[in-house]
């Protein structure tokens, strides 16, 4: 069963993600921002990170910036899910080492087709 860590400060966002995953066959972990997601990380690597951008103590580019350069996680398939939707966030989000960068309000199918495809990078 893969393991997918949510990452945002919204309860209500992190709820909806869950049971979305969860009916799907998946174990989820929420934090509610970058600093306790590194914690988790370091304490038990997901399989993928669904993060959002904007949250208090380590914004989601900061959380992925450190996914992506430490040799322990870099591997960790990591999606961005915000409200920033310009052009620029999602070109500064890839940068930053993202994997794939969905928009707020998103799609259930679009979220899980997204997910479904980077796990199996994974695998």
């Amino acid at each position: 069963m893969n393991k997918v860590l949510i990452v945002d400060d919204s309860q209500t966002l992190r709820h909806m993600l869950s049971d979305l995953l969860e009916e799907n066959g998946m174990q989820v972990v929420a934090a509610t921002n970058g600093l306790e997601a590194k914690k988790y990380i370091q304490a038990s690597a997901p399989d993928l990170v669904i993060t959002d951008l904007i949250m208090p103590e380590m914004n989601g580019y900061e959380l992925c910036r450190w996914i992506k350069n430490e040799p322990s996680t870099q591997k960790i398939p990591v999606l961005i899910c915000s409200t920033k939707s310009e052009e620029f966030d999602r070109y500064w989000g890839m940068k930053q080492g993202a994997d794939a960068y969905i928009t707020k309000p998103f799609h259930p199918p679009e979220l899980l087709k997204t997910v479904r495809q980077l796990l199996k990078g994974r695998m």
